[in-house]
Parts: C-alpha cells; structure tokens; sequence
C-alpha cells in the first residue's frame, strides 16, 4: 500500500505496510479503486450534463463515496466493496442513457473499466490504480492532481453534512465531477492544475456556506453557552464525530428514558444550537479529541455513537458498546443504518451501570459563532483602536497524537493578556479548558465551532477588514492552523483562494507537496511552517 493523505503518515513520507490511522492494505487498495471508478463516473456524469441529464442520486453518491474514503471513516473492506460495485452499477446505467440520446461519451480507460467479480481480485485492481501506480511522469503536477483529490474529499465531506438538512448546490457537484474527471488527464499544464486546486478552495467555501446554512436554519445560531465537563449520576450515550442530525435523532429517541447524552470530539460546538440545547437530557461534554478515544472511550460507562470520520480502532474493553452511523464503518461493529433506528445504542446504554454520581470537572464556554462575534463587533473594534486589543490569534485545526503538537498549547500560554485567540476544530482540545480570563468583557479565547466553522472565522475577519476599511491581510490577525485531514486541506485551499497570506502551518507540512508547489505556495502567499511558539511570536508581535 502507500497512502500520505494526513498529516501523521509514516516517516512523513507515506505508509507503506499498514497505515497509521488503521488502514489495513486490503482498505487502502480498495478505496483508491472507489476513487478511480468515481473518476470514471464523473466523466460519464458531466458527459450526461451535456446532454441536459442531471441525476441527483449520482450526485449525492459521489459525494458520500468520495468522504467514505477520507481519513478514518471507513475501515470495512466489504462495505468499500459495496461502494465500488455501486459505483460501477450507476456509471453504467448512465452511459446507456447518454449513448441512447446520441451523447458522446469521452475515451477512457475508467469508463470501461470492468469490475473483478471477487474481493481478493478487486484488491489487486485497486492496487493497479494507487497513487504510485497511477503516478504523473511530472512530480509537480503529480503533487498537484493528488492535492485537488484531497480537496474535493474536504468539500465532499462538508456536501454531504449540508444535503442530509437540505442544503445543496449543483455548482458545488459539478465542480466533484469536474476536479475528479480532470485527474485522469495528461493535457493540463502546471498553471491549469494550480487553477483547478484554487477552485477548490473557492468552492469549499460555498461549501461550508451551505453547511453553515444547513445548521443554523435547522438548529438556530449558536449562543454562548457554558458546558460541563463532568457528568450526571444515570444512564448515559456518548456521541462522537460531527453529525448534527444524528444527534438531534438520539436527543428525540432518548427523551424520557434516564439516559443522559453527552457530546466527544468535534461534537463540542453542539451545545450552543438553540434547537439542541433545549432538550434537558443534553447535558454536557466528555473527553477531548479524536486521538485520545480509546483511552476515553474505555472509561466510558455507556454506549457511544460514531457518526461521521475520527473513529480508531476499537478496542476490546468497550468494542461491546459502540455503534457506527452514517458513513463510518469497522468490521464487526453494529451500524445503524440509514432509518437512523438507535434502539440498539439505547438498549445497551441502558444496560450499562452509567455514571455512579454527579461529578464537577468545571466547564468550558462554546457558541461564537459568526452572529454572536459580530453581534460585539462595535466593541472589539473599539479595543482595537483603544489598544485594548493588541492582536488577534486564529489557532485551530485538527489534533492529533504527535508531541510536536504541544506547540499549539504552548503558544496559547505564551501569548500576551492584550490578545484574542479564536479557536476552532478539534486542536482546541490543546488547550480549550484553559482560563485565559477577558478584555473588557471579551472572553479571550472563542470557541468558533467546528472546523467547518472556518466559514465563521473568515466572515468574522472580512467584517472586520470591512469595518476597518484595510484589507484583510493589513489586520491585526495571524493565521496559525494544524492539519491531519483532507477537510482541513480543503480549508486551507480556501484561505489561499482568497489571497489570505502570512499562513502558519503544522506541525509539519503535506507529504503530498513537491518542493517546486511549496516554493509556490512561499512566495505567492507567504505560507510558512510553524517554528517555536516564542519565534513565532515574536515574528508576529515584534
């Protein structure tokens, strides 16, 4: 196998023998086939375009299979498999409808490509189409086509999140068919590829307008909210991943029964959703990111639900008690299915003891959000013309288990009283419990949200450019941001596409970036990896 698509890849070069998240070789081959027979798709799909024939279940399914193969999502051999065949199944359905309108269809290998009936067989097909076996002669375009499929992972993941609460863009499926489609040609310069990448950054963040949309027309504007950190005496469900909907389906299910629902990860943010607070059986927040789940979720005296990517590998002391949802999947754990019945995940909360007494682990404040920031905006800008205000910090991301990810708690507790940090994604769990005190009323640490919440910070920094009348990298703001997964590269695609510069990136830089890209990327937009915290700073501050 060789996969490098996060930031924890082996040797920082790929994984070559299993991969650090998990990933078996027979899972990595297999889902670089669901990529390969996804391009074959979105060629016949733009080709059916062509022809007036728009088919939303194409649509849909190539935005859900492109995310199942993102990091930690989907570990099931089989269910992979499932996706191939279906693949295959809806590419050619639809060329038999083009054909039979007189369209044309393009001449490629991947729309012909024939499906091996057995699993073993369909690995070695996959192994014929990985990253290595499908490598550009060019190295730098090669890093380019395998920087744009790791956006379109980012933004397929964000597209799935805002279709499942009604929020759809057909621009933003023609773009997954476009930038999947073009990965299979040989006749596009450097300049194109570098265009096609900084279209991608531009969509995800349309992208993540409609997911913003999704979840406040839904669920309302997030406020600030207070969140325990401790627990309730009684039965309890713990709810990991990044699924709004989900949790609302468990909230609604488990009214009335005992059973107190918690929130892991990413789910933090949730807490502030009018529309999820109100159930009184939503009580507070356990654990910290992603990477600590097995030691957390073995403490855990109820069952847990994984509802989108950040599952490990569970282990035997608690494999009993959790359930998969949505896209996520591991051999031999129960998966709710798409009727979203929880009433195995309730059956075995309720068997378990749950917490045996009221506990007092503190709390922490989440809910600003775009509309609660801006709703101060006259007083933030008030202390920064007063000097009050000094300088604003966006420090956020994805976590993970590497110790040079210490750095971004480290700079926290280095930073001066006189500044703000914004904070979103699971790299707050670095330091998110820290009390870091107020200006003038101004909590210095913001919990935006989700790291699909970047959509707050970047119209947080364009009303502020806005009421300053500078542009947006003339404010008082440094960008410092740590990546793991391809949500996190689509993000990044979507500051560069909006000319933010000065980016601090780490702990260190993609595997999947040549040295003539980086050199790009250096001197167009002034990209840099992190150093020290107090080199930084001082960088930064002077």
């Amino acid at each position: 196998m060789f996969c490098y698509q996060c930031e924890q890849t082996a040797k920082g070069t790929g994984c070559e023998k299993i991969g650090i998240c998990g990933k078996t070789p027979e899972v990595a081959a297999l889902q670089d086939l669901l990529i390969y027979t996804l391009k074959g798709l979105s060629q016949v799909a733009l080709a059916a375009r062509e022809k007036g024939i728009n088919k939303p279940e194409v649509n849909v399914f190539i935005a859900e299979a492109t995310f199942s193969t993102l990091t930690n999502v989907n570990f099931d051999a089989r269910e992979i498999a499932r996706l191939v065949q279906q693949c295959i199944e809806l590419r050619d359905k639809l060329k038999a409808e083009v054909e039979s309108t007189g369209g044309n269809l393009p001449i490629s290998e991947a729309i012909n490509f024939q499906l091996a009936n057995s699993l073993d067989e369909m690995v070695k097909q996959g192994e014929e189409h990985g990253i290595l076996a499908e490598k550009d002669p060019d190295p730098d375009i090669h890093s380019l086509k395998q920087t744009l499929i790791y956006g379109i992972k980012g933004i397929a993941a964000y597209a799935d999140h805002a279709q499942i609460l009604g929020q759809e863009d057909d621009q933003v499926y023609v773009f997954l068919q476009k930038g999947l489609a073009a990965t299979l040609r040989s006749d596009l310069s450097l300049e194109e590829w570098i265009e096609l990448v900084m279209e991608a950054g531009k969509v995800n963040l349309r992208t993540m307008e409609l997911l913003d949309k999704a979840n406040t027309s839904t669920y309302g504007h997030p406020v600030p909210t207070k969140v325990p950190l401790g627990a309730k005496k009684g039965k309890a469900i713990l709810v990991s991943g990044h699924d709004l909907r989900d949790l609302e389906l468990i909230l609604k299910q488990t009214q009335g029964k005992g059973i107190y629902v918690y929130t892991h990860g990413e789910m933090l943010p949730c807490h502030g959703y009018p529309e999820l607070k109100k159930y009184e059986h939503f009580y507070g927040h356990y654990g910290t990111a992603w990477q600590n789940q097995q030691k957390e979720f073995a403490q855990f005296p109820g069952a847990i639900v994984m509802t989108t990517n950040c599952i490990q590998k569970p282990l035997d002391n608690y494999k009993q008690n959790i359930f998969t949802t949505g896209l996520v999947a591991w051999p031999d754990i129960p998966h709710i299915g798409k009727d979203k019945d929880f009433s195995p995940v309730i059956k075995r909360a309720l068997e378990l003891d749950g917490f045996p007494e009221d506990t007092d682990k503190g709390s922490v404040t989440v809910g600003f959000a775009c509309n609660a920031v801006l709703s101060v905006a006259n007083k933030v800008i008030e202390g920064v013309k007063q000097g009050k205000i000094r300088h604003f910090f966006l420090i956020g991301g994805c976590d993970g288990a590497k110790p040079a990810r210490n750095y971004y708690s480290e700079i926290v507790e280095k930073i001066p009283q006189d500044c703000i940090i914004l904070t979103l994604g699971c790299g707050k769990f670095k330091f998110f419990n820290k009390q870091l005190g107020d200006i003038d009323g101004i909590p210095r640490l913001l919990d935006l949200g989700q790291c699909n919440d970047a959509y707050s910070a970047i119209q947080i920094a364009l009303a502020l450019a806005k009421a300053f009348n500078c542009d947006v990298n003339d404010l008082p703001l440094s960008l410092i941001i740590s990546w793991y997964e391809q949500k996190a590269v689509a993000i990044l695609l979507t500051l560069l596409s909006l000319g933010i510069k000065n980016v601090r990136l780490g702990p260190t830089l993609p595997a999947f970036i040549s040295p003539k890209v980086l050199d790009y990327l250096v001197k167009n937009y002034d990209l840099k990896p992190i150093s020290t915290p107090e080199e930084d700073l001082k960088a930064i501050l002077g």
